[in-house]
């Protein structure tokens, strides 16, 4: 395991791969850690360096007092990438991960070769949507949202009660620090990246889930609608986590996507 202290707080996070390769940095969704991307990984297999991190309040990252803004979170992953040395990197972005990927690209075009959003968009959500659930696990913790939660991020055949890998994203969910949680809601309440996110000029690949109940793939595809030149695709079989429901077609997409962005 390896830690950083990095713009005010302490972020887990972990590099695999070679240096000399393209390097590929992940970001994950609300309620998750980085273990989510580990089945598309083997299926990269080294031709990346890959960065992988837990953002703040998730995983074993400090929580740090909410609310936070996606200003924080950007900023967490930029001091982190500065940390590490990385100068140049793929952004693969899910869900609040794919904001904070775009917040990168807008902050830092410098940095991104290419960039990869999955079942996210340029704004996410209503206020409401956001205090509520704020509210709710505030005072009665994350598991009293857990089943409602688990039926956007699964398709019905996966939340078998037979599946031992729906149990454990469950817990994964679950455990994951209340503030954390929470301080993440009010940055995806606040976030609208529709003006920076219409001028990125970057090589862009929008995924989504045919049945992802958080961010439906008519909002995903309003998103690659800003974004010049950007490539759509729908993964069937999936809710808001393809990355963990299909992972072959999920690295295939990626794969052929970024053969093409970065050679």
């Amino acid at each position: 395991m390896a830690f950083a202290r990095v713009n005010g707080v302490v972020l887990h996070h972990e590099v695999r791969g070679p240096a000399d390769v393209p390097t590929l940095v992940f970001a994950n969704s609300l309620g998750t850690d980085f273990r989510i991307w580990n089945d598309v990984l083997v299926r990269l297999g080294d031709r990346y360096r890959v960065v992988l991190y837990d953002k703040r309040g998730h995983g074993l990252s400090e929580a740090t007092p909410s609310p936070y803004r996606l200003d924080d979170h950007v900023g967490d992953l930029s001091a982190l990438l500065d940390y590490l040395g990385i100068d140049r990197a793929a952004l693969i972005g899910l869900s609040v991960g794919g904001l904070i990927a775009q917040g990168l690209a807008a902050k830092r075009p410098e940095l991104v070769s290419a960039l990869v959003l999955m079942d996210t968009a340029h704004k996410i959500g209503t206020a409401e949507m956001w205090n509520q659930r704020i509210e709710t696990v505030t005072t009665k913790g994350i598991g009293a949202m857990a089943d409602a939660i688990m039926e956007r991020w699964f398709t019905p055949a996966y939340r078998s009660p037979d599946n031992p890998d729906f149990a454990g994203y469950v817990a994964m969910l679950t455990r994951t620090p209340a503030e954390g949680y929470a301080g993440t809601c009010a940055a995806l309440r606040d976030a609208d990246l529709t003006q920076s996110t219409a001028a990125l000029a970057v090589p862009t690949l929008c995924i989504v889930g045919d049945q992802d109940g958080s961010t439906p793939p008519d909002l995903v595809r309003a998103t690659a609608d800003l974004i010049a030149n950007s490539r759509f695709e729908i993964i069937q079989g999936a809710g808001h986590l393809p990355c963990i429901e299909k992972p072959d077609e999920t690295a295939r997409l990626l794969q052929d996507f970024l053969d093409a962005a970065l050679r």
